[in-house]
């Protein structure tokens, strides 16, 4: 696996393991990001891509300074099992 990398041109974080890309996408709203989708292909499900993605992603929403709204199911699971990331909540 590689690193999460923000795709800001697609409005995506991506990560690409075992070359298969996953995505968190999103919307920005001033200082606000929204997730709104993500997407871990198939054939890498189940060994923690996703995990890692929203992580990433997370980690860079906090060093920038921005709130977060988890429209995505997924990312809504991820913040309510990590406490340590909650307070990014809008």
């Amino acid at each position: 696996m590689t690193t999460v990398h923000d795709n800001a041109a697609e409005q995506e974080f991506e990560l690409i393991a075992d070359g298969h890309r996953a995505i968190a996408a999103y919307q920005l709203e001033g200082d606000t990001i929204v997730f709104t989708h993500t997407l871990v292909p198939r054939e890498v499900e189940g060994r923690g891509v996703g995990s890692k993605l929203i992580r990433g992603a997370l980690d860079a929403a906090r060093d920038r300074g921005l709130r977060v709204v988890p429209q995505c199911t997924f990312v809504r699971a991820y913040i309510e099992r990590h406490p340590e990331v909650q307070d990014l909540v809008r």
